[in-house]
């Protein structure tokens, strides 16, 4: 393996601002990777431990240094995500979305106590009513693994009466037993996430069983899954159609999520790459939000006067544990070009 050195030559620490608290942070921060392919993005929350870090690193050096992969469409349908906010939030947010363009949105539930969801869902359709007509417009609930099967069970039918229309619930539960479940009840088509993202071991035979079993759809995020050729893989050996997802990225690893959605070679749901609209900051002038309810396809780059400002961000102790984790994760990769989960 190449020295952690060359990973840092051009490596850039940062810090960006979100515009509201998502999945319990109000920063992203991370590592940007410059190579001769372009930039990757570092950026794994602090839950990950270095082995599944090391999947975030080995995408990072795919995007950086790693070849193109084939391409079968130049742009994107992707959804929009509703963090948890208030009801006035959650219209104004709604109202945002729809106009430019989606019509799916993604909607977190049943995570902070003293929130009504089922409001905050009815909001959306609403809102959804108001700007599109009624019968128009989805929504998918993602509620991260917050209940057990009695819980989703309970919680499911008025969150669905509520929406209207719906593609799936994700991960419901945290493990893939429980998921599978909620899904036998019939109630509503199940997606998994982090039963996926976060296993051991992606691709042995077992994990794949169960997720068959749990699963009616696959989120898949190229960055947490190890990179582009990695995800493709995954997608590959298990079979069941697949949504595109980002990883709380700056536009730069919203790039790299767009390049892989655009290499599956069937793509039957919108993306949940339109993540841009939580960034209050960014790497770019004009980040990464969808257009008529699309993202293109293009080679980002960053801004040397934004690049240089957020890299400003992260104080000595920040600094010092982003390049701790970075060399810990490094040291699970079988080499510097490694693009395996």
């Amino acid at each position: 393996m190449k020295p952690i050195a060359e990973l840092l030559a051009d490596a850039v620490p940062f810090r960006l601002r979100l515009t509201s608290r998502f999945r319990g942070v109000t920063h992203r921060e991370g590592w940007l990777i410059k190579g001769d392919q372009g930039w990757g993005e570092f950026a794994p929350f602090d839950d990950y431990s270095p082995q599944l870090a090391a999947r975030w690193l080995s995408a990072a050096i795919d995007a950086a240094w790693g070849a193109p992969p084939q391409t079968f469409r130049q742009d994107i349908p992707v959804n929009a995500i509703l963090p948890v906010v208030s009801i006035a939030e959650t219209q104004m947010l709604a109202r945002r979305a729809i106009e430019q363009g989606c019509t799916t949105i993604k909607v977190k539930v049943a995570g902070v106590d003293g929130v009504d969801d089922v409001l905050r869902v009815a909001m959306i359709r609403r809102t959804f009513d108001e700007l599109l007509g009624a019968q128009h417009g989805v929504m998918r609930l993602d509620a991260n693994a917050s209940w057990d099967v009695s819980q989703a069970l309970a919680a499911l039918p008025a969150l669905l009466d509520a929406a209207g229309a719906i593609d799936y619930v994700e991960q419901p539960c945290r493990t893939l037993d429980e998921c599978a479940q909620v899904r036998a009840s019939g109630l509503v088509p199940v997606a998994i996430d982090e039963g996926l993202r976060l296993a051991d071991s992606i691709t042995d035979d077992a994990t794949i069983a169960q997720i068959r079993e749990a699963a009616d759809v696959i989120i898949v995020k190229p960055i947490p899954l190890g990179g582009i050729p990695a995800m493709l893989k995954v997608v590959a050996q298990i079979g069941l159609p697949a949504v595109v997802s980002g990883s709380m990225d700056s536009s730069i690893g919203l790039s790299y999520g767009i390049a892989a959605a655009c290499a599956l070679p069937s793509l039957p749901f919108a993306c949940g790459l339109g993540t841009g609209n939580l960034l209050a900051e960014d790497f770019i002038e004009s980040p990464l939000v969808p257009t008529a309810g699309r993202l293109s396809r293009e080679h980002i780059t960053p801004d040397p006067r934004l690049l240089e400002q957020h890299r400003m961000r992260l104080d000595d102790a920040r600094y010092g544990y982003w390049l701790e984790r970075m060399k810990l994760a490094a040291t699970y990769l079988p080499d510097f070009g490694s693009v395996e989960p």
